[in-house]
């Protein structure tokens, strides 16, 4: 019940910030999913939510997503950085497997990791580009490596 009520007023917030106008994107394009067998996608829809309201075009693939479609879908729109989510202890294991195939088929392409059961120890073991705490660092480190491109 209570995600249904967040995202609701995910809802609500994105409409008003659709109503003043959001940033241009400037090539900024990034995917955002919620890895193989995680349903929570409270967080990662916080991070999308900064990331629109900061001039970023999130290409969101929902959750429980498997890693050939977000590797498919990163290549597809031509991105420079995926963003992965988990909440389960149990589901962490296919971000690894996600950033192996990310880093095989597009090495090109950064990936930047989230979620409460993660550290950033655990982010530099499965080879993550970037660890981010909580949604506002997602887009600290987002602005960081865009504005070095």
């Amino acid at each position: 019940m209570s995600a249904e009520a967040a995202k609701a007023a995910f809802y609500e917030v994105k409409a008003k910030m659709n109503e003043k106008g959001a940033r241009a994107t400037n090539g900024r394009r990034i995917v955002i999913a919620t890895v193989k067998g995680d349903i929570h996608d409270i967080g990662k829809n916080i991070v999308k939510l900064l990331l629109e309201n900061y001039g970023y075009e999130v290409v969101d693939l929902g959750k429980d997503v498997a890693v050939d479609t977000i590797v498919k879908e990163a290549v597809k729109n031509d991105v420079k950085m995926v963003l992965l989510s988990a909440l389960m202890t149990t589901t962490v294991v296919f971000m690894e497997e996600t950033i192996k195939e990310i880093k095989k088929t597009a090495p090109h392409i950064k990936t930047m990791v989230g979620g409460a059961v993660l550290s950033k120890e655990y982010a530099e073991m499965i080879n993550a580009d970037f660890y981010a705490k909580d949604a506002m660092q997602s887009v600290r480190l987002c602005d960081e490596y865009f504005e070095n491109l």
